[in-house]
């Protein structure tokens, strides 16, 4: 019983996270910046619930913002999509890559706060983990090809994905490796199609 409620308490605390965002989202999208209380009220919680899950409106709003940027599943791969899982997964870097550029400031933000979160769990203990934006999108894109993949190759594959696509890829492109944008994509490019094609290679013990 103890292991159920320890499991669904964070999961409760990121239901609720997203939930905030999606609010948001939505009061935005009429051309507007909602109030805080605007907010708590779309979402059916109490002002005092939005602050423990954000330290101001600011915040908020930015990665609201971001929310609303990165388009969902069903608006990235219509119908008539192709089913080849390195363009799909192309097309998914494109995407972020672009908005992880246009909203770079709020995203290297948003990645401090991540770490202070590492440095000082205790005091932040009570903050669910950063919204996973880029997953979905990842698994969107393999989904038409998850036959070609064993279970296990599959995870693994989405997983290491998930290090090459998104902002601290970028960050260790333009920080540490102080690589031109048009060669960074390209290197992100090849990393795509060698994880995929990694992942297609039989065992060695079939």
């Amino acid at each position: 019983m103890r292991n159920a409620e320890a499991t669904g308490r964070p999961n409760q605390k990121t239901r609720t996270r997203k939930d905030l965002l999606q609010a948001a989202a939505r009061l935005m999208k009429q051309g507007r910046k909602p109030t805080l209380e605007e907010i708590a009220q779309e979402a059916l919680v109490s002002r005092a619930t939005t602050y423990r899950y954000f330290p101001s409106l600011e915040a908020l709003v930015i990665e609201a913002s971001l929310d609303v940027a990165v388009p969902q599943p069903s608006e990235l791969f219509v119908s008539g999509s192709s089913d080849d899982p390195v363009s799909r997964l192309e097309r998914v870097d494109t995407v972020l890559h672009d908005m992880i550029l246009a909203n770079e400031a709020s995203l290297r933000m948003m990645l401090v706060h991540s770490l202070q979160r590492g440095i000082e769990p205790q005091s932040n203990a009570n903050l669910p983990a950063r919204q996973n934006r880029r997953m979905p999108l990842i698994e969107a894109a393999l989904d038409p090809a998850r036959n070609h993949f064993k279970p296990g190759a599959l995870k693994n594959l989405s997983n290491a994905l998930a290090l090459v696509i998104g902002t601290e890829g970028i960050v260790v492109f333009k920080d540490v490796l102080r690589l031109k944008d048009e060669d960074a994509r390209k290197v992100k490019r090849w990393a795509i199609r060698a994880l995929v094609a990694a992942a297609r290679k039989p065992s060695p013990r079939e």
